[in-house]
């Protein structure tokens, strides 16, 4: 197995898969890259890489949250680990490209208002723009984002 290219094509998916998981990306980074590491170390030959590796970053993080007795939104972690959400995953790997795409003030404004849940009058004041401008930042980036889900 070629680690070097394995890490170029997956490092990024599981990583935003880990954090379904384990809400602090620098755990996240620092369980993805322990997982490429056991592999690497083991020269396992590995038929299905990709599931492989989604399994593997998956039991990293139920045992990294054992350890520190957390549990995100309640969750128990084995429900989560029923949960098989590599397409959303990748999915979500896609989303966040269009959004590293977007010029800096429409990804601001939009993850300000979607992920944070920044009002739109706020979002003006913080970014010295007008409501009007920030109603068309979200606009424009969600119509991206949609762009790529009806793709999927």
């Amino acid at each position: 197995m070629d680690i070097e290219h394995q890490i170029k094509k997956y490092y990024k998916q599981l990583c935003v898969y880990a954090l379904h998981f384990v809400p602090d990306t620098a755990a996240v980074e620092d369980l993805v890259l322990e997982v490429f590491v056991d592999i690497w170390k083991s020269q396992a030959e590995v038929r299905d890489v990709k599931a492989y590796l989604f399994a593997a970053v998956r039991n990293r993080c139920l045992n990294y949250l054992r350890k520190q007795s957390l549990s995100r939104t309640g969750v128990d972690p084995e429900e989560l680990a029923a949960e098989e959400p590599e397409d959303c995953a990748e999915l979500e790997a896609r989303i966040w490209s269009v959004l590293d795409a977007l010029p800096n003030r429409m990804r601001e404004a939009f993850l300000l208002s979607k992920r944070d849940g920044v009002s739109y009058e706020d979002i003006a004041v913080r970014l010295g723009i007008s409501v009007h401008t920030v109603r068309n930042h979200i606009a424009k980036a969600t119509k991206r984002i949609q762009r790529v889900l009806e793709k999927s």
